[in-house]
């Protein structure tokens, strides 16, 4: 008899910031909450990842005089876009959204905490110097596959899922669940190619059964 593969759904950072009105939203993100609400139940977990700064986090572009609003500069060796300040600890901007079913959610995963490093990726910082612990969760789990949604498609979803793969899960990206930034024209849809080439599958959310 074959064992009942463990299935988890990876919400990622579907904070009041990332939508609209918030201090840096993702153009269309609040479309993505309907397909969060709809899924949660046909997985065996839901772990929601939330950005979680310092006020004085070194991502942000206030910090840095002279450097403009989402220009690239290097961050402590590794190459840093300039955000405006959002999900800031203890705000309502760093809040899941009110309209997400949090009901559903088993466990959250906070990242971005340490101020002199981002982290884009629920698993890891962006130079990979320390987990989040969700590894580890979902090992403890015992999870086989990993459905990856939420925003930003070009950022946290792409590097979320490219690290799901590198730490050996089955990862599936539910493409209409996410939206992107898309500072450049192509950044979205490079990271859809990204993620293709990496073997994650890319479906629809019609097509979770």
């Amino acid at each position: 008899m074959n064992k009942k593969r463990i299935r988890a759904l990876l919400l990622i950072d579907l904070q009041n910031d990332f939508v609209d009105g918030g201090a840096l939203a993702v153009p269309q993100g609040r479309e993505v909450i309907a397909v969060a609400n709809r899924l949660m139940k046909q997985f065996d977990f839901v772990i929601a990842t939330l950005d979680s700064h310092p006020s004085d986090h070194k991502s942000f572009a206030s910090q840095h005089p002279g450097v403009k609003l989402y220009e690239t500069f290097e961050l402590d060796g590794l190459p840093q876009t300039a955000w405006p300040e959002h999900c800031i600890q203890g705000t309502f901007g760093a809040a899941l959204v009110d309209e997400l079913d949090q009901s559903g959610i088993h466990f959250r995963v906070y990242k971005g905490t340490d101020r002199f490093i981002d982290s884009y990726s629920g698993f890891y910082d962006n130079g990979h110097r320390k987990s989040t612990g969700l590894t580890r969760l979902l090992r403890d789990l015992q999870v086989d596959e990993v459905f990856v949604m939420g925003l930003a498609t070009d950022y946290c979803v792409l590097y979320s899922a490219l690290d799901s793969v590198r730490e050996g899960f089955q990862t599936t990206v539910i493409t209409d669940g996410c939206r992107g930034v898309g500072i450049h024209a192509d950044d979205i849809p490079k990271a859809w190619n990204r993620m293709s080439e990496n073997g994650i599958a890319l479906v629809i959310s019609g097509q979770v059964e």
